[in-house]
Formats: structure tokens, sequence, C-alpha cells
């Protein structure tokens, strides 16, 4: 979530400069940047490609260029407004091949025909990828393997692993870990103080030694 001035306190691009170069520190190669779409913060595709053209183009004038290979999608909770903008296509995808959809629901409940929802955005000719699966409270353990089964894939958010968001999804994060489930990890950084804090930790440090280090 470091597209400047969209999402929270990731405000300027300097602010966002700030997180590229420590990205840079940890040897991270490829980002991609997923600024929250939903009812409460309604951000246009449109307006965010503008906002990404400008940061890639400061980036690009840091002292040694662009050291980080910068994309473009959204993490789009499944509301009113998604079903909206899955049905007129206005949607910023995800992936290499741009076949993804980067998704996410409310914690505590699955939202109004979540599976349905799903089919139709596998009939759009898009894979769901679930944003921080182990954050669900209304997830059984086996709903995780019937999803994947189905075909949905699942990012880890490897802050998860530190216990910020509490002991359950931390617990949740390292069996599905375990499981080999996840497809693929982000950093869901809202504050860089904050993500140098979690990133310490032993345990996110053992699961995501490939991801900052070689990759």
């Amino acid at each position: 979530h470091i597209l400047p001035g969209v999402n929270y306190v990731i405000r300027t691009i300097e602010d966002s400069m700030n997180v590229l170069r420590y990205y840079e520190q940890l040897g991270v190669k490829v980002v991609w940047l997923t600024p929250h779409i939903m009812e409460d913060c309604p951000n246009e595709p449109y307006e965010l490609k503008e906002r990404f053209e400008e940061l890639c183009e400061a980036y690009a004038k840091t002292e040694g260029g662009s050291k980080i290979m910068l994309h473009l999608a959204a993490e789009n909770m499944i509301d009113s407004l998604f079903v909206k903008r899955l049905e007129s296509g206005n949607l910023l995808t995800y992936g290499d091949k741009g076949d993804e959809l980067l998704v996410e629901t409310s914690y505590a409940q699955a939202p109004y025909r979540f599976k349905l929802i799903l089919q139709d955005i596998r009939k759009a000719g898009l894979t769901p990828v679930l944003a921080h699966p182990e954050r669900y409270r209304y997830m059984e353990y086996d709903d995780y393997f019937t999803l994947h089964e189905q075909g949905v894939k699942f990012q880890l958010n490897i802050t998860s692993l530190s216990g910020a968001y509490g002991p359950e999804p931390k617990a949740r994060a390292e069996y599905l870990l375990e499981e080999g489930l996840y497809t693929y990890q982000g950093s869901d950084l809202h504050s860089l103080s904050a993500f140098k804090r979690a990133i310490t930790e032993k345990s996110v440090r053992k699961h995501t030694y490939n991801i900052l280090t070689e990759k």
C-alpha cells in the first residue's frame, strides 16, 4: 500500500521512496502496488494509474535509477462497488499475465454471495487471489482447502507471522505455509516503521527468507 496519497500513512512520493529504499536494502526486486478499492475508499483505476506513473517517473530519477520493477494492481474489497466494477470490467488486474484479481473480505464474516462472486470472477476469465486468508475469523480450516481446490490462490500477509494481528492469524498463517497453500506473499505495508518492527521477528525472517533476500 505504498502508492502515495491514496491509502493511510503513505502520503507523499517521498514516503514511497523511503519504502522503496528499504525494500532495496532487503533485496526485493519486484513490487506489486495494491492500493485498496472499496466502498469506503472508492479509488478509480484511472486515477491510480496516473498516480502510479508519477511515482515511477520520480523513482526513475533517483540516484541509481529504478532498482525495483514496479507494477500496479489493487486490493479489491468484495462489496457492492466491486460487483459493479467486475460487471463493467473496470478493474486493475494482478500477476505477470494480468489474469488474476486480488480480493479481500471483511474479517468477521463472508460477503453476501461470496462463493458465487468467486465464480463470477472466474467466468470473467480471471483467477481470484484472496488476500490474507489467515485473518478471516469466519473461515474454518476446511474452507481453505475447499477454496484452494476450486482454484482460488492465497496471498500471505508476512506481518501475520510476527503476531501483528494476534495469535490466531499467526497460527493460521504458519499452518497454511506448512500446507503449501500460499502462492504469494505481501507486505501489507501501511507504515514503514511498523513494517520494520515486524520484519525483524524471527518467525517472519524464517518463512520469508527467499522473497526478501534472493528474488
